[in-house]
């Protein structure tokens, strides 16, 4: 009995001692600024840390041999990761499976999982490595995760579409970037609260259309300078003043932020012609598009951008007026999506994210005119695609505004990709104009599921959308689209679509209105009644995907734009709508009048605002209240809200 007694003592004893095997030494701080990222250097720079985004693993490089090391599954969708200040725990977000996955890099494997908000994206540990903070993207939340328990502490509410985190150098402070909103949230990491919420303020108008103006959004990264006075936040600026233009419309920008006072230094912002304005052989400002990430040389007198659309490098002298002084046109691969540099400076390193390979480049140094170059050949970081080689290649093209890579450009001289519009291939918040009038970016979550294109319902065939790359993008307008495309370039529509469609491409994002166990909350069930009752929403808006688009079909069931018998008038008409005659695809066989509106799923539209073709409605609750139908008019206030609650449920 006594040894029994001894032994079960000193378990217990052990048991109380023993420190979480994912918990990082906190004997061990840090003294850096450090940003998530999906790649990430450990201090001696002899090791990289790559998450293969749509591919579910993580691959670990040995610098000096140039050779993968370990190639480690994780959870669906590794977006970002950060590492324990000991470096002995790598932390990965792994999106769609709504959870933090952590790394032993002594024994190279998964060794725990902390359940997180919906979809996590960027995530960093504080300097002592105690606590974790995760941005969940769909929950508009930043977690707190007490690393000691693996339990998360706290959620901060930060609003819409928390991107990646930053944390300063002595740990008192974190950024949080929102992705579309051109906002970034600043969190007092001791009162575990939000003290600030910094604007990116619009780039003003100019008389001519085709200089740099517009409203920031798509913001990717909060990169803070080696001196820590500084931060870098790459994104877009994009003109809703006139109707889409691939020169008027989509903007590169890299805006600065002070962080003594959390405040935009305006006048630094790095935009194109401007800031941006290497020119080429001819004399011609080189176009770059999509700004990603950034790193800056530890001696901070240079910065080093990628342009994931054109996948270009751009070289800014910090030490010289902060310009751009090299493009560095296409680094081997497809679409750079994160960059780290070397602690000597002497060397970057960059992941292609649909290539599943790492650029290797040579800074040439801090000297002015030193150039950089890019050596050998890339290194493979992973052992299979998980995508089918179809639906590759069109995600590749559709985050592509590279114009010289596929049978035809499919954007002119590299303005804009797919993905400036539809950021991420989701929505980007904005209304565009058009020769039709105004209209919401729409989503692509189960855009091939739904019915017909468009707004109006005027298109039915996924090669349509050749009128918006050659109108829009200013791409394929050697071809007249109202004839058969040539073979490949038909093929670059089919892989587009094989993209769109793929189930694993745009799941339908689970609803934070919903009670923890995922059911309808007590208003919502109530709503749920009045939508298929009193509401008679389900006239529109029925069926799987909550929409009568999918009964737009002839007599063989092929969709077709002649039917026209569920294209609806609900009173929401713009004044700025316009009437068309069709289009040449269709043998201008499918004209629209401003009163015949296709209906839209309703599956995930929590996360769709605005609402309505014009993007006129701020809410469900708005939008509902716009349609000027009998049934809409009987409904009260509080029978309206409970319909609102059942609708931002839909999943």
């Amino acid at each position: 009995m006594k040894r029994w007694a001894l032994f079960l003592s000193m378990l217990f004893l052990v048991s109380c001692t023993k420190q979480p095997m994912f918990m990082s030494n906190q004997s061990e701080m840090r003294h850096v600024a450090v940003n998530s990222n999906n790649i990430v250097m450990n201090r001696a720079g002899d090791e990289l840390y790559v998450a293969n985004i749509d591919v579910p693993t993580v691959t670990i490089i040995d610098v000096k041999t140039k050779k993968k090391k370990a190639e480690i599954a994780v959870g669906r969708e590794p977006r970002q990761l950060t590492l324990s200040p000991d470096e002995q725990f790598l932390y990965v977000s792994c999106m769609y499976d709504h959870r933090v996955d952590i790394i032993s890099l002594k024994k190279q494997r998964v060794i725990g999982h902390i359940q997180t908000g919906i979809e996590p994206f960027g995530l960093v540990t504080s300097q002592d490595g105690r606590w974790l903070y995760v941005a969940n993207y769909r929950s508009g939340t930043l977690s707190i995760v007490d690393l000691q328990s693996g339990k998360v502490k706290k959620d901060i509410r930060v609003g819409d579409r928390p991107r990646t985190v930053t944390i300063t150098a002595d740990g008192k402070k974190l950024y949080v970037p929102h992705y579309l909103q051109g906002k970034i949230t600043v969190i007092d990491t001791k009162k575990e609260k939000v003290v600030k919420q910094i604007s990116l303020a619009p780039s003003p108008d100019q008389e001519d259309r085709k200089k740099s103006q517009g409203i920031p959004n798509t913001l990717e990264q909060f990169v803070i300078e080696p001196d820590g006075k500084k931060a870098y936040v790459p994104h877009l600026l994009t003109n809703v003043d006139t109707p889409i233009h691939f020169e008027e419309t989509i903007f590169p920008a890299i805006s600065v932020i002070r962080l003594d006072t959390d405040e935009e230094v305006l006048d630094e912002r790095k935009e194109l012609f401007e800031e941006i304005n290497v020119t080429d052989v001819n004399n011609e400002t080189m176009i770059v598009s999509n700004p990603y990430d950034i790193a800056c040389h530890p001696n901070g007198k240079k910065a080093y951008a990628i342009m994931s659309g054109s996948e270009d490098l751009v070289v800014f002298d910090l030490a010289r007026g902060g310009n751009a002084t090299q493009v560095l046109r296409r680094i081997q691969g497809d679409n750079p999506r994160g960059i780290v540099i070397s602690p000597d400076g002497e060397t970057l390193y960059i992941h292609q994210a649909m290539s599943h390979d790492l650029a290797i480049v040579k800074t040439g140094g801090e000297q002015a005119y030193a150039k950089a170059k890019q050596i050998g050949k890339n290194i493979s970081l992973i052992s299979q695609d998980s995508l089918p080689p179809l639906v590759r290649e069109g995600k590749k093209i559709f985050y592509s505004a590279n114009s010289d890579e596929y049978a035809a450009e499919i954007t002119k001289n590299n303005w804009m990709s797919c993905a400036s519009c539809h950021s991420d291939g989701d929505i980007n918040g904005l209304t565009l104009m058009t020769p039709k009038g105004p209209r919401n970016v729409p989503s692509n979550i189960l855009t091939t599921k739904t019915g017909l294109f468009m707004w109006d319902g005027s298109r039915d065939d996924f090669t349509d959308y050749i009128h918006t790359v050659q109108g829009e993008m200013g791409g394929m307008l050697q071809y007249d689209p109202s004839k058969p495309l040539p073979p490949d370039v038909q093929h670059m529509f089919d892989a587009l679509f094989a993209y769109l469609d793929d189930p694993s491409s745009f799941p339908v994002p689970k609803s934070p209105y919903r009670e923890k166990d995922g059911s309808l909350t007590h208003i919502a069930k109530k709503g749920e009644q009045l939508f298929f009752g009193k509401g008679n929403c389900l006239t529109c808006h029925g069926g799987k995907y909550f929409t009568d688009s999918v009964k737009a079909v002839d007599s063989n069931g092929k969709l077709t734009t002649d039917q026209i018998s569920f294209l609806h008038d609900i009173g929401t008409a713009n004044v700025l709508d316009r009437s068309s005659s069709g289009d040449a695809r269709a043998q201008f066989k499918n004209p629209r009048t401003p009163k015949q509106w296709d209906t839209p799923t309703l599956r995930g539209v929590w996360a769709t605002a605005p609402y309505l073709h014009d993007g006129s409605a701020s809410t469900i609750e708005e939008a509902i209240v716009r349609h000027r139908i009998k049934e809409v008019e009987q409904l009260s206030e509080e029978e309206i809200k409970q319909i609102v609650a059942y609708v931002r449920s839909l999943e």
